[in-house]
């Protein structure tokens, strides 16, 4: 991580990065939750790898004082799916796999997943949950915005253009995560149907015990995200 953003108060997103304007909502988080003072540092991307830092005025504003960096996407980009779950679980997975760095985050309408969306809620608990990926990259100083869709039954997912090489379901006694892997859908506590299995391209595993989705989708990142930057796996 550049120096500038791990010692920066503050990480915001903004539309114009040479022009930065706090929103009401941030505006409000800086000012009343962190109490930032006059002068100190507060990072701002736009969401898509560009950054800079700004000096936080007397005034509440943002006073562009450096340069304009652009980080460059990752030479391979990671997808966690899991499976809907009930209450606020969704939240914290996607507060989790934002903060290891995953880049697509999808959710998976399987065959034995409790929880149905409909289009109308669907479409508010996407929103939601882009909210939550915001707030959780603002945290941990990322750049980029993970993307987040669904939900998607798997075969919806692994046929076509929506999934792309390298994908792969978390399943007991599967294979190891390998470099090919790059996609890992977790499925219900139910465990994946047939047909589902039957879709998939391959099947890894996460253990030698049963985890919970939440569970399985933090260990899925860090096994894919781990050789990122040099990190050994488990």
């Amino acid at each position: 991580m550049n120096p500038a953003l791990r010692r920066s108060a503050a990480h915001v997103f903004v539309n114009v990065i040479d022009a930065p304007v706090l929103s009401a909502e941030d505006s409000h988080h800086l000012v009343r939750v962190l109490r930032l003072r006059a002068g100190e540092s507060v990072s701002v991307s736009d969401g898509a790898g560009t950054w800079r830092t700004c000096t936080f005025t007397a005034e509440g504003g943002l006073l562009p004082d450096g340069e304009v960096h652009h980080d460059e996407p990752p030479r391979q980009s990671f997808t966690v799916g899991f499976a809907l779950a009930k209450g606020d679980r969704p939240e914290w997975i996607v507060q989790k796999l934002t903060e290891i760095g995953i880049d697509r985050i999808v959710l998976i309408d399987a065959t034995r997943s409790i929880v149905r969306w409909d289009p109308a809620k669907a479409s508010r608990n996407l929103e939601r949950l882009g909210r939550v990926a915001r707030e959780a990259s603002m945290q941990s100083r990322r750049t980029r915005l993970p993307n987040i869709a669904g939900p998607f039954t798997v075969a919806q997912f692994t046929v076509g253009h929506l999934a792309g090489d390298g994908v792969a379901v978390a399943e007991p006694d599967g294979l190891p995560i390998g470099a090919e892997v790059h996609t890992v859908l977790i499925g219900p506590e139910g465990g994946w149907s047939p047909a589902e299995l039957e879709a998939a391209p391959t099947a890894v595993g996460l253990g030698p015990t049963i985890l919970r989705v939440e569970t399985a989708a933090v260990v899925a990142a860090t096994l894919l995200t781990a050789g990122r930057e040099g990190i050994a796996t488990l």
